[in-house]
């Protein structure tokens, strides 16, 4: 019983909160980046810029072949040496959104290859630039691809933010270190962490859940026919 009031004394404490809210907002932040970096990269590949390619492939060879705790340490500590002062928390973020960049890149890339070519050139018949192509014919397909590995890496950068407590940001993982290390309390400040830890990923994969439904359209078409029974039904 002791150890249950410690353990909601701990997710009551404003440490314990502003841990996870910084938890959050790198997990956001890294992902919103590597999506961009992903999105960038991916595009690149679609065109055709001259010397792309050997850029494309030794980015995505780095950053998918040294581990994100390598990453960060390593921006933390040399950025500096040439002049680039950074925050711990900028730091992490930078970290972990150029580690995703690269695994997202593969996901949009596939997400884009996934559209049917002969709908980009019946598009281009109908005058249609490449802009208007992507924003109106690809990226809508292509979304229904990579929702939901998108949402699997959201899950997993929820996960690798605890690597960043070596900079010493204060995320969630070192709050609920440094509580136990002060108190002792290993178990129960831990059991909050992780507490707050599945709330956010319970909270998220709902969000996923009810995006891909609305990215599916097979879901719209039968909330069309329901609403057009309904209609009939009440008349």
């Amino acid at each position: 019983m002791q150890s249950i009031n410690i353990i909601i004394e701990y997710l009551m404490s404003p440490a314990f909160r502003a841990g996870a809210i910084v938890t959050l907002e790198i997990s956001i932040c890294g992902l919103v980046g590597g999506l961009l970096i992903g999105l960038f990269l991916a595009l690149l590949q679609q065109s055709a810029v001259p010397g792309e390619r050997p850029f494309r492939l030794f980015y995505l060879w780095f950053f998918r072949g040294t581990p994100v705790l390598f990453q960060v340490i390593f921006i933390f500590n040399v950025l500096p040496a040439f002049g680039i002062v950074l925050s711990g928390f900028s730091c992490a973020v930078l970290g972990l959104a150029l580690n995703e960049g690269a695994n997202m890149s593969e996901i949009l890339r596939s997400g884009l290859q996934s559209t049917v070519k002969g709908q980009r050139l019946a598009a281009r018949a109908l005058g249609m630039d490449e802009f208007r192509i992507l924003k109106l014919v690809v990226f809508p397909q292509a979304m229904r691809v990579v929702l939901p590995p998108i949402g699997n890496e959201f899950i997993n950068m929820l996960r690798l933010s605890a690597l960043v407590s070596v900079i010493a940001v204060q995320e969630l993982t070192l709050v609920a270190n440094q509580a136990a290390s002060s108190s002792f309390h290993y178990l129960e400040a831990l059991s909050a962490a992780g507490i707050y830890y599945l709330a956010i990923t319970t909270i998220f994969m709902a969000l996923q859940h009810v995006s891909e439904r609305w990215a599916d359209p097979r879901s719209r078409r039968q909330a069309v026919r329901n609403m057009v029974l309904n209609d009939v039904e009440a008349t």
